[in-house]
């Protein structure tokens, strides 16, 4: 059985990959991103992480699958918020959504996944995976979700074939 660790954040899209995956016979594991816990500063009203952390916990009880919080802050931090402000500085607004793909949920996550054993990574993100063979090695490429009202395959732009090779996505079926 292949096991998939699937993001975990609570929210809809990645409890009802977490589910899909689950009834499509994956072994999955659910992984929430801590990614922000600084008291000292007013963003954290803004970004309730235990709560959310409690409503993946909810989840991953109701599926039945193993559940644990990972902390990322200190490279979420590092890779994102010092990179932005940074950015910031010199007149450029990079987009935040799309740095934390390529930076934290598919690099560091990744690797966090890769090391329980992986066999793919999932988040609930929506657009879909294609392969093709090229001179003999597999070329993967990123395609619009069936559902172009709901694509979020431009968030995911950056992301490596190495990132992509590991990946689910919830429109591929």
């Amino acid at each position: 059985m292949k096991r998939v660790i699937v993001g975990l954040s609570g929210g809809v899209d990645s409890s009802v990959t977490a589910y899909l995956l689950k009834k499509q016979g994956y072994e999955v594991i659910g992984l929430f991103m801590k990614n922000w816990h600084d008291d000292s500063v007013t963003i954290s009203n803004d970004c309730p992480w235990l709560e959310d952390s409690n409503d993946a916990m909810l989840v991953a009880e109701k599926l039945g699958i193993p559940f644990q919080v990972v902390d990322l802050s200190k490279d979420y931090k590092e890779r994102i918020v010092d990179y932005m402000f940074s950015e910031y500085r010199k007149g450029r607004t990079p987009n935040p959504d799309v740095l934390c793909n390529r930076e934290i949920k598919f690099d560091v996550f990744m690797d966090i996944a890769l090391k329980l054993g992986a066999d793919y990574v999932a988040t609930g993100h929506y657009c879909r995976k294609e392969e093709e063979v090229i001179e003999g090695a597999s070329v993967y490429k990123l395609l619009a979700g069936k559902d172009v009202n709901k694509d979020q395959s431009y968030f995911l732009c950056q992301l490596s074939q190495d990132q992509l090779a590991k990946r689910c996505f919830q429109s591929e079926n």
